[in-house]
């Protein structure tokens, strides 16, 4: 599978780090974690995935949810 665009999150520091241990703890890269999460989730979703339905709903004042 092709990689061509990115995702930044703002996560609490202590969460990231402990994240990142257990990535070591596994010997994975924690971007490879964070891709089998994402894949499971929206297998998981199935058919309710955003994505099946054209991406996120706007709720009536304009913000995503």
């Amino acid at each position: 599978m092709k990689k061509n665009v990115g995702l930044r999150i703002r996560i609490d520091r202590d969460l990231r780090e402990q994240f990142l241990k257990a990535c070591q703890a596994d010997d994975k890269p924690a971007a490879q974690v964070l891709r089998e999460f994402m894949r499971a989730y929206v297998a998981e979703r199935g058919a309710d995935s955003a994505i099946m339905h054209g991406g996120l709903q706007k709720n009536d004042n304009g913000v995503e949810p």
